[in-house]
Parts: structure tokens; sequence; C-alpha cells
């Protein structure tokens, strides 16, 4: 069986090469939850074990509302929105749509993002 130059296998952190139009994107490593945990405690500040208590919980929110199908609006991270769904024997996957805003100049990453949903006067 020959395999597709776009596959990886995410054990191996192989890159796959994903085509966007007229772009290739290749795909970065993986962010592992030890690797996510470890970042929280250092931009924190907060003990590892309350941080790793805290990220725990925000994971299992999230991965709750996007079963659910919910939309997450979480500046920075930015908007996501589940697409499609397809059930399988072992696992269900998502086909989302991530939407993050690009940094501006003096607002940065966290200013809001007012362009699908203009400020009321």
């Amino acid at each position: 069986m020959m395999m597709d130059d776009s596959d990886s296998d995410s054990d191996t952190g192989t890159e796959a090469a994903t085509v966007v139009g007229e772009r290739a994107v290749v795909a970065g490593p993986t962010l592992r939850k030890k690797d996510f945990v470890d970042r929280v405690t250092a931009r924190s500040g907060v003990k590892r074990r309350d941080a790793k208590l805290a990220a725990e919980a925000a994971l299992s929110v999230l991965g709750e509302a996007i079963e659910n199908g919910e939309s997450v609006n979480l500046p920075p991270f930015g908007k996501l929105r589940v697409n499609r769904t397809k059930t399988l024997a072992n696992a269900t996957v998502h086909v989302c749509r991530l939407r993050q805003p690009i940094a501006r100049a003096g607002g940065g990453a966290d200013a809001p993002d007012t362009a699908e949903e203009p400020a009321e006067e």
C-alpha cells in the first residue's frame, strides 16, 4: 500500500502537508497535555498541581462544548465552530473552523474581533 505525501503518523512526529487553496500548509509539532500544563504553569506562575487541575477542567469544558456542537468564542484563542460531525466505531470526528484574530497595531491578539459582530451604537 502506497502512502500519500500528505499523510502523517502523529506518534512519529512527522509533518503533514495540507493543500489550502493554492498553498501548502505544513502542520507543526503536536502540543501534548503535559506540555500544555507546563506552559500554563510557566505563564501563570501557579503551582503545577493547581495549573494541571485548571487546565484539565478547561479542556474538559471545551471538549463537552465541541461534543454538543456549540460554537466557542474565547479570545485570544479565537472563534471555533463545528461544521460537521461523523461518528465512527471508536471515535467521533468533528470538522471545525477556527478563526483567530490577527495581531493589530496597538490592539494585539487580545483585541476584540468585531469583523463578524459589529458593536452596537
